[in-house]
């Protein structure tokens, strides 16, 4: 029997390391962080001749959305992930129930730590609960990398933001005290532990917020596909230093980026199981040259904000998410505190239901 009230969490993420790898076939190891998105529902009462809708409130924004199960229309800005999370649900066979959702959260938007994915993952699970997905209560059985594709393509089709699956993937699998491995070639998915033991990591926000859809990600992407094009690959998961060498700039210096992080990547995968946290601060600091020099997704206001980091002590720091501004992560050593303003974070759990009740 479907439940009258429900309410879903889901997580924000942060990625360790691996970045901009995923729509090019490789690999990353981010975690899911307690900061998320917290979507309520109550079922709108079948007797009512204008039930099939969904009316939703972003308190945080203040703000309210209504639209027709039957046929959602596009909207802009967080309108646009609801109504993209009912129509990809329904267009999969989802017998979707007209509902009442409030969103909230305490992941700060635009700031590198996938406040997007957290809303669609949370808005997915609030709605199939409702729609009786959950019969038993629990989001255990859910087909999880089914909906990490779907709330892809809402990014995609009804945002416009043409993002991987990493941030959706993370908040889907996290689990505390894990970070997870994925494998973006066969979507294999592998929990590796991130016992901290006394060391510390931290965000600090650039102060320069980002927006995925109007940034320089789209651009990124497409040198990605171009090179992948001139070289005969179908990803640059494929490419060789060799292959790379040959490649016009700047797409030369896109396909290294991607190459080399994937090592580090599986580098820091093997430190991790050995509970060497020492040896994260230089690949974070790797990578973040990376970014910084080779596919060139930083700003002042981030390399400020990886100067105090490091200034503060970090291990490592470097800009995470789609970058062009938004979060830094440090990594910091037992006794070292980070720095004023920055926000630390624990490996938390990954999407689940808070509630499902009838009445």
């Amino acid at each position: 029997m479907a439940p009258e009230r429900t309410a879903a969490f889901a997580p924000g993420r942060v990625n360790l390391i691996g970045e901009h790898t995923d729509y090019n076939g490789g690999l990353a190891l981010p975690f899911a962080i307690a900061e998320g998105v917290t979507v309520s529902g109550v079922a709108l009462d079948q007797a009512d001749h204008d039930s099939e809708r969904i009316d939703v409130l972003a308190l945080d924004l203040g703000e309210h959305d209504s639209f027709p199960l039957a046929q959602p229309t596009p909207a802009s800005g967080w309108r646009a992930f609801v109504r993209g999370v009912a129509a990809e649900l329904s267009a999969e066979g989802a017998q979707l129930r007209g509902a009442r959702l409030e969103i909230s959260g305490d992941v700060p938007r635009g700031a590198g730590l996938s406040s997007s994915a957290a809303m669609e993952v949370a808005l997915s699970l609030a709605l199939l609960d409702l729609a009786g997905t959950f019969a038993d209560g629990r989001a255990g059985a859910l087909d999880r990398l089914a909906l990490a594709r779907l709330c892809s393509r809402v990014e995609n089709e009804w945002v416009g933001a043409q993002t991987g699956m990493l941030d959706q993937l993370a908040s889907l699998y996290g689990a505390p005290d894990q970070a997870v491995l994925i494998d973006f070639r066969s979507l294999h998915v592998e929990a590796v532990p991130l016992v901290l033991d006394g060391w510390r990591l931290a965000v600090l926000d650039s102060g320069e917020a980002h927006a995925n859809a109007s940034s320089g990600y789209n651009e990124r992407r497409a040198e990605c596909a171009r090179a992948c094009e001139l070289l005969g690959l179908d990803s640059l998961r494929d490419a060789d230093v060799q292959q790379i060498g040959r490649l016009p700039s700047p797409l030369r210096e896109r396909a290294l980026h991607v190459f080399e992080e994937c090592e580090r990547v599986r580098v820091a995968a093997l430190a991790l199981r050995a509970g060497d946290l020492q040896a994260i601060g230089p690949l974070l600091n790797a990578s973040h040259r990376s970014l910084r020099d080779l596919y060139e997704i930083s700003s002042p206001a981030v390399e400020d904000a990886v100067a105090r980091m490091r200034a503060a002590g970090a291990a490592g720091a470097r800009v995470v998410g789609v970058g062009f501004g938004g979060s830094v992560l440090g990594l910091f050593a037992p006794g070292i505190d980070v720095p004023d303003g920055a926000r630390e974070v624990h490996p938390g759990p990954g999407a689940h239901l808070l509630a499902s009740r009838d009445g």
